[in-house]
């Protein structure tokens, strides 16, 4: 099986409750718990698996001074730029990849939506929750895809989660990056098929498990990113689809941080390796990023898409996206589609801040340049104090820190916008570089 079980907290997840115990110095539950022998507390939280791990890296940071750079406020939209208290800052925390966020078409269509259908869709899409905005925003996904049907669901995480978890079961297998998001490994687990992780980007390490697993079970698949948000590198797609062929398996590319990133018609990591989208047999993708609303899809066979919409229980037993927020996303899409010079735009500030960062000598990782690019820095309190520096100086950029990765791949992670001038990045780069050379 996995070495990533996926069990209680997720690894970013206790990286951000350590932070933000950190920031409140005394536990942000309740002070008193996890207190041996007290046995008057009526409560239990003190016993759940791992708050005494975060307690223990809770007081370490104390110990370390190590400042929390999460859950601070953003006085408005937070773009390319920002304000926090006040303060403006250059942005590198957003997924804002082709700076649509508060585009006044995207607002106009939102606004058009919530005047004609209200704020909710009141009810599961199945049962009396369809609308008519819903219909449009699937098959503008389907047309981007140039596949046959899409369905939109109200959140990305869960659109994994009940995705993999419903058409996949027990005596079935499930192969996946070892870096893949949290949401599939948690659908994989849903599932009751068997799950192996095979080595990050490495189609050799999948053959290795399909030889020796396929045959024993029913039906395959194997899951993919098409652009990982953590590193910014991506997947030999052709040799992940020849394997799937070869092997008789379902291909699921989750496309999140691909589509208007990457390739030339800022049609994801198909376009950028010149493949006809028919050929993966699910692409997953989020709302959520490049078109600045919220929820998440599936693109593919209309039979795939139609099981789905009567089966799946994140779509049957949820009520339907809102409204306002599935024109959002369209207008966004096709933004999108008739403005191809946007991702033009973020692939020239992609590649000007990596070749900064390694004229600087700094180490990016395997990042190829395309909206995600990271600073590995090896130590969690230099990841923290220098982008604590980077802070003050009016860079806001997060840290990743162990046990969120581990401690020698601690680093800063930069995400690239269009909405970025030239002047932000040579003055980010310029920041950066000095504030490295301090630690």
């Amino acid at each position: 099986m996995s070495e990533k079980p996926g069990f209680g907290l997720s690894l970013p997840a206790k990286a951000m409750l350590m932070a933000r115990l950190a920031a409140k110095g005394k536990s942000a539950l309740a002070p008193e718990l996890g207190r041996p022998g007290n046995r008057k507390e009526t409560s239990t939280w003190s016993e759940l698996p791992l708050f005494r791990e975060l307690e223990t890296l809770r007081n370490t940071a104390d110990r370390l001074g190590v400042v929390s750079p999460y859950f601070r406020v953003h006085d408005g939209n937070a773009t390319g730029h920002t304000a926090i208290a006040g303060r403006p800052l250059i942005n590198y925390a957003s997924y804002d990849y082709l700076g649509l966020n508060g585009d006044p078409r995207i607002i106009a269509a939102a606004t058009e939506a919530m005047g004609h259908y209200g704020t909710s869709a009141s009810a599961s899409r199945l049962v009396s929750g369809e609308r008519q905005v819903h219909l449009e925003l699937e098959r503008g996904i389907a047309d981007y895809y140039g596949v046959e049907d899409a369905v939109a669901l109200v959140s990305g995480h869960a659109t994994n989660v009940t995705v993999i978890g419903q058409i996949m079961a027990a005596g079935d297998l499930i192969l996946h990056d070892e870096l893949i998001h949290n949401s599939a490994m948690q659908g994989a687990l849903l599932s009751g098929a068997r799950r192996y992780a095979f080595r990050h980007n490495d189609p050799d390490s999948l053959e290795t498990y399909l030889k020796t697993h396929r045959d024993q079970h029913k039906r395959a698949l194997i899951a993919i990113e098409g652009h990982y948000s953590m590193d910014g590198d991506i997947p030999d797609l052709p040799r992940f689809i020849e394997l799937a062929r070869r092997y008789r398996c379902w291909l699921m590319v989750d496309e999140a941080h691909g589509l208007g990133v990457l390739g030339r018609n800022s049609g994801g990591i198909a376009d950028h390796f010149g493949i006809a989208h028919d050929e993966v047999d699910i692409w997953m993708g989020t709302l959520s990023k490049t078109l600045v609303s919220c929820g998440g899809y599936i693109a593919g066979k209309k039979a795939l898409v139609e099981y789905l919409k009567f089966s799946a229980p994140g779509f049957v037993y949820s009520v339907g996206m809102q409204p306002a927020t599935a024109a959002s996303a369209l207008a966004a899409l096709n933004i999108v589609r008739a403005e191809p010079e946007r991702s033009a735009r973020l692939r020239a500030n992609s590649t000007r801040f990596l070749e900064g960062v390694k004229a600087a000598r700094l180490n990016p990782g395997t990042s190829i340049g395309a909206a995600i690019v990271p600073v590995i820095t090896g130590s969690s309190v230099k990841a923290a104090k220098l982008a604590e520096a980077m802070f003050l100086r009016g860079v806001n950029v997060q840290p990743i820190i162990y046990p969120g990765v581990p401690e020698r791949s601690a680093r800063l992670r930069f995400f690239l916008s269009a909405a970025h001038t030239e002047a932000d990045i040579d003055t980010t780069l310029a920041i950066l570089t000095e504030e490295s050379g301090k630690l």
